[in-house]
């Protein structure tokens, strides 16, 4: 009777279930970030494909791609930050902002304005096609990057020849987090990296 009542315990006994250390969720999270430099890199790297007729605006200005509306106040607090105001402006202007001016644009504006409308900001950089706009944003959504910080941003305009800061002697310039306003769920996102982090770092 006692052996019967001691199997039975022993098949009872589930096994320990795997668990994720701190250390490798926190690791992951630094992974999505060069994942994302993959990606942007395979975006520079492909070849454009030639305009269709749906980038042919109803007007025919603008090479079919339509003008940028500034009546969104969302717009106007993007250029509370310095960076962002010089990015918008180069774009504005025609201008290649490189495949790091565009991640860094991406990362940060889509947190202020309307998909179609990053669209279009992206396709002012003439080499950037629709398409690759397209694919950039749903990677940047899907993945639900941070916006970069200001020592991850120097590191990528070292790798590229248009400048993303207009002025690096500028602390302020590029803390982004110093300058713009974002939802509060990037906030929660940035606190529960650096709690997992902080275990990580104490073997939690």
């Amino acid at each position: 009777m006692n052996q019967s009542q001691n199997s039975a315990s022993k098949q009872k006994t589930p096994p320990e279930p795997s668990v994720d250390t701190a250390e490798q969720r926190a690791q992951r999270a630094e992974e999505k970030i060069q994942e994302l430099e993959k990606t942007v890199a395979e975006l520079k790297s492909r070849t454009a494909q030639p305009e269709s007729q749906e980038t042919t605006s109803p007007n025919g200005t603008n090479g079919g791609k339509a003008s940028l509306g500034e009546s969104s106040n969302s717009i106007e607090d993007l250029r509370a930050e310095p960076m962002m105001a010089h990015l918008m402006d180069s774009l504005e202007a025609g201008k290649d902002i490189g495949h790091y001016g565009r991640l860094v644009f991406a990362m940060v504006a889509h947190h202020f304005v309307a998909p179609d409308e990053l669209i279009e900001w992206l396709t002012r950089d003439p080499d950037f096609s629709e398409e690759q706009a397209n694919a950039l944003l749903r990677q940047v959504e899907s993945r639900d990057y941070n916006p970069p910080r200001r020592d991850r941003i120097l590191a990528w305009q070292a790798q590229q020849e248009f400048p993303i800061l207009p002025n690096v002697d500028d602390p302020d310039c590029g803390n982004v987090y110093r300058n713009l306003k974002f939802p509060n769920k990037v906030y929660e996102h940035i606190q529960e990296y650096q709690e997992e982090k902080a275990e990580a770092q104490t073997g939690g």
